[in-house]
């Protein structure tokens, strides 16, 4: 008998450190002792290890079995350790041989048969393995989400007895083929020359999407609030390969692995306005993803945002300013990115019709105030632009045809305009911060003086004051401008349709 050593990974957030798994059979009375901080769903992998290594027709030893996962202090949870704990059985009594182990990574659950079955939240701890340097060996149903790596060295197997063979040297696993690249990315169907008029919100989307703002429709219901942020992933450039597998590692946390044939496609996320704060922010006993973490990358869509709880809607503050939500427990902490971009829909009322020029409103000041009070200063100042969708003029919409640009030349306009971000200053107008943003959103002393005068009339907070500072650099970079001008900032002050609204009222 001898001491068997087998690596594995462990999840903590976006993390997955390295779990060394340890089996020692030693003489004495038959038990199976598992150490290492290990939580329920672990603890029962000595039934499920005993009953696969049986089924597969290999001999259980019947002595002492400790198995060890080291660092003792880290907590393991899930099935993942199943089959590093069975082949680490096998080879600590010289069923198996004890080779290349240092180079190679154990993931999979057992079935009773020695079937192996999909582990949740995989991807992190293969990004790690290819980062590591070894090679990975999973179940074969996970086979179309470690496809997303084609840098990585893995194998997948359909049971414990193939895998034994391939260790043996008597049946090598095929090696992972990484995703053919007409699998990367799926167009959207839906366009945004379908929607009739409204000039002002298109054109403000499209700023949303090239400098990654925030951005909030405000109208009456039916004005085409909800059609118009359903277009935005349609115009938005296909995710680079680190982007895409970021997001597709965090949809793996979440046990919902992405497709293949659209993993390249900005994430798309709708929460209802009855989720909960964790439901947004994520959480647990052993922290998951939430909402905002899903949109990494993408979009999150917030309809009705007035009905949501306010304070669920204040959870979302931090994490639009930093790009990322750190959980705390009291054994540890998660972190997990956000950098979302937030597109909401609000009705201006409660019975949507305040400012409505063809028909009446019913709700009373206080009553407007109250419903519009859910959106707190602080949460609005964070959202860059914020655009009224007015009713449309009789007759709009009857025999009209799709015009203007399709959704091919406007996600190439958007992809230039990033471009141009990207080369300047490493990242999008939006995320600017500190020295880079000073020298990408300088203003000439004439101009930066009428822009404070501007600021001081209308009583804006110093947060509003960089937003609308991106927003103006931004469009200047769609119009291929070098520097801001004084119609940019213009442009961009439009873009205040709350501070107008709060300020009609009596």
């Amino acid at each position: 008998m001898a001491l068997a050593t087998l690596y594995c990974r462990a999840q903590l957030g976006m993390d997955a450190p390295l779990v060394t798994v340890e089996v020692d059979i030693g003489n004495g009375l038959p038990a199976f002792a598992l150490v290492g901080l290990p939580e329920a769903s672990v603890r029962e992998a000595r039934e499920r290890v005993r009953a696969a290594i049986l089924n597969a027709g290999f001999e259980f030893p019947a002595r002492r079995i400790t198995v060890n996962l080291a660092p003792a202090e880290l907590p393991k949870e899930g099935g993942r350790f199943d089959l590093a704990i069975a082949i680490g059985i096998l080879q600590a009594s010289s069923q198996l041989p004890m080779e290349n182990n240092g180079r190679l990574e154990l993931y999979g659950e057992l079935a009773l048969s020695g079937e192996l079955r999909p582990c949740t939240g995989l991807l992190p701890a293969l990004l790690a393995c290819q980062k590591a340097g070894r090679a990975a060996l999973f179940p074969e149903a996970c086979r179309e989400e470690a496809s997303l790596l084609p840098s990585l060295k893995a194998y997948g197997a359909p049971t414990l007895l193939a895998v034994c063979a391939h260790l043996a040297g008597q049946q090598a696993l095929a090696l992972l083929a990484p995703l053919a690249a007409a699998q990367s990315a799926a167009p959207d169907p839906l366009s945004l020359n379908d929607v009739v008029g409204q000039a002002q919100a298109k054109r403000a989307l499209m700023v949303a999407a090239a400098g990654g703002h925030h951005l909030l429709f405000i109208g009456p219901p039916g004005t085409g609030k909800s059609m118009l942020a359903r277009r935005l992933p349609g115009i938005l450039p296909p995710l680079g390969e680190d982007c895409a597998q970021q997001s597709a590692a965090i949809y793996s946390l979440a046990g919902k692995p992405r497709d293949t044939g659209s993993w390249r496609q900005p994430p798309w996320r709708t929460p209802h306005h009855t989720a909960s704060a964790v439901a947004l922010v994520g959480g647990g006993s052993m922290p998951r993803p939430g909402e905002i973490s899903l949109a990494h990358n993408g979009v999150l869509f917030l309809d009705e945002i007035a009905e949501y709880d306010r304070k669920v809607l204040d959870c979302l503050r931090e994490p639009m300013e930093t790009g990322e939500v750190s959980i705390s427990r009291a054994a540890h902490q998660a972190r997990f990115p956000a950098r979302f971009r937030l597109v909401a829909a609000a009705n201006p009322c409660p019975c949507g019709h305040f400012g409505n020029p063809r028909r009446a409103c019913r709700c009373s000041p206080d009553q407007i105030r109250r419903y519009l009070a859910k959106l707190s200063g602080p949460f609005l100042d964070r959202i860059d632009l914020q655009v009224e969708v007015a009713m449309l003029p009789p007759g709009s919409l009857a025999g009209q045809a799709p015009s203007g640009p399709d959704n091919d030349e406007l996600r190439a306009k958007v992809a230039a305009c990033q471009q141009r971000q990207f080369s300047r200053q490493g990242c999008l107008n939006a995320d600017l911060e500190g020295e880079p943003m000073r020298h990408a959103c300088q203003l000439p002393p004439e101009l930066a003086q009428w822009y404070d005068a501007t600021l001081q009339a209308l009583g804006l907070s110093a947060r509003v004051h960089h937003k609308l500072l991106k927003v103006a650099r931004t469009l200047a970079d769609w119009q291929k401008a070098e520097a801001i001008t004084q119609a940019h900032l213009s442009e961009a002050m439009q873009y205040r349709a709350m501070d107008r609204l709060l300020g009609t009222l009596p």
